[in-house]
C-alpha cells in the first residue's frame, strides 16, 4: 500500500496535517493511527466515517488523503473543531471576519459584563483579554455561520494552555488538553503566584488563521454532525450503505468526563460559567462495565445502516480496571450489532504514555494501555 507521502495530490498538503487548530489536539488518537488505517483499508474517493469524531482526527486525515469523510460527535466542542477542519471557509473570509469583529469591538461596553463574571474568570484571563472574549462569545454564531465556526475553532484552540511556554494562549497557566475546575485552578494559581498575562485575542486569532492557511486546505470537503453516535444513521440518510471504512475511538471506560474536562470551552460556546455533567451526554464516563458495553452495542447498532457489505471497522479502546482479554471478549460480543458476520483481522496492545495532566494532577491513575482492533465485515 503506497504511503501518504506518495499518493497523488497529497504531498503539497502534508504541512496542513501538522498545522492543526490547536496543540491541544495531540491526544490519545494520533493522526498517524488514522493515516495508517485509512491507507490500509481504503482507496482515494472512498468514504470514511467516525461516529466519535472528537477533534476530527479521522475525518480530517481522510480528506487529506483524498477520501470523503463524515464525523459525528455529541460534544459541541468536538463538532466545532471537526467541522472547521473538514469544511473550512476561504482564508480571505476568515481574515475579513476577524478584522470586522475587531473594528466593531468597544472595550468599555463589556466592562460591566467582565465585573459580573465569577472570580475564576478574572484570574484566568487578563481584564482586557476577558472583555474581548465576552464580546466574541456573544457576537459570533458558530451554529449557523461556517466562517464564525472557523473563528470559534481558532479561539477554542487558544482558550487555555501553558502561558509561559507560548504567547498564543489567552489564559493563565492551565493544561491545554482539559479545563481544570475553578476552585482547583484558583488554588493552583495562588499557590504558585500566577497571574494572567495580557493577550490580544484578535491578534492571536489573525496569526493562527494566517498560519493555518500557509498551505491550502484539502480540496475535498467533509461533513460534520452534532449528534449522538447512536443516531448517526438517522442524521446521515445520504450516506446509508456507503461507508467503506470506520476508524474510531469511543470514550474509554471510566477514564474521563469530556463535558467536565471541556467545561471552559463549552462556556465559550454558550454554556454555563461552571462545570456541568449530563447536559450533553450521560455516556462520557461509564463506571459500570455492563452499562459501558451496552452503550457501545447501541452505538454499533446506530452505525450499522451506513456500512457496505465489505466495510472495514477499526477501533481503539482502553479503560481503567479492564484487561486486554476482557476488552477483546466484550468487543467481539458487541460486534453482532454492527454486522451479522465479521472477522477479527488484527489486534495490538500499546502502552499509554505519560499524560499532560500528570503535571497538574500528579499521582492520578488513568488508562495505562490501549488496544487496537481491525475487523473485516460481511453482511
Amino acid at each position: 500500500m503506497p504511503s501518504l507521502w506518495h499518493e497523488p495530490g497529497i504531498q503539497v498538503q502534508i504541512t496542513f496535517v501538522r498545522k492543526t487548530l490547536s496543540a491541544c489536539e495531540r491526544l490519545l488518537f494520533p493522526e498517524t493511527f488514522a493515516q495508517e488505517w485509512i491507507g490500509r483499508c481504503t482507496r482515494p474517493g472512498q468514504l470514511v466515517a467516525d461516529p466519535f469524531a472528537g477533534r476530527g482526527t479521522t475525518p480530517f486525515q481522510a480528506v487529506l488523503m483524498g477520501r470523503r469523510a463524515i464525523g459525528a460527535d455529541i460534544n459541541p466542542v468536538a463538532y466545532v473543531l471537526t467541522a472547521a477542519k473538514i469544511d473550512s471557509p476561504a482564508r480571505a473570509s476568515v481574515l475579513k471576519r476577524i478584522a470586522s469583529l475587531e473594528r466593531e469591538f468597544i472595550a468599555d461596553e463589556w466592562e460591566d459584563r467582565r465585573l459580573a463574571m465569577p472570580q475564576f474568570f478574572k484570574r484566568a484571563f487578563h481584564h482586557t483579554t476577558l472583555r474581548q472574549l465576552l464580546y466574541l462569545r456573544e457576537r459570533t454564531n458558530w451554529k449557523r455561520s461556517k466562517v464564525d465556526r472557523f473563528v470559534t475553532a481558532l479561539a477554542l484552540g487558544s482558550l487555555h494552555g501553558e502561558m509561559f511556554s507560548s504567547k498564543s494562549y489567552f489564559s493563565n497557566q492551565m493544561p491545554r488538553t482539559i479545563s481544570t475546575k475553578p476552585a482547583y485552578s484558583l488554588r493552583f494559581w495562588h499557590r504558585h503566584g500566577l497571574w494572567p498575562q495580557k493577550r490580544d485575542v484578535f491578534d492571536i486569532l489573525r496569526q493562527r488563521a494566517i498560519y493555518r492557511y500557509q498551505t491550502a486546505p484539502p480540496e475535498i470537503k467533509g461533513s460534520a454532525y452534532l449528534c449522538d453516535a447512536r443516531g448517526i444513521g438517522a442524521m446521515t440518510p445520504d450516506f446509508l450503505g456507503r461507508v467503506d471504512c470506520v476508524v474510531t475511538s469511543p470514550p474509554y471506560f471510566d477514564v474521563t468526563n469530556y463535558e467536565e474536562d471541556q467545561w471552559l470551552r463549552l462556556w465559550y460556546l454558550g454554556d454555563k460559567d461552571r462545570p456541568t455533567r449530563d447536559v450533553y451526554s450521560r455516556d462520557d464516563r461509564h463506571e459500570r462495565e455492563d452499562y459501558y458495553w451496552a452503550f457501545l452495542c447501541d452505538a454499533w447498532k446506530g452505525l450499522h445502516p451506513l456500512l457496505t457489505e465489505r466495510s472495514h471497522f477499526v477501533c481503539r479502546l482502553g479503560g481503567k480496571r479492564l484487561s486486554v482479554a476482557g476488552i477483546t471478549t466484550a468487543l467481539n460480543a458487541s460486534m453482532q450489532f454492527l454486522a451479522r458476520k465479521w472477522k477479527l483481522a488484527y489486534s495490538e496492545v500499546s502502552a499509554f504514555k505519560r499524560r499532560q495532566t500528570d503535571v497538574f494532577h500528579p499521582g492520578t491513575v488513568g488508562c495505562r494501555f490501549e488496544v487496537n482492533f481491525h475487523f473485516r465485515l460481511q453482511q
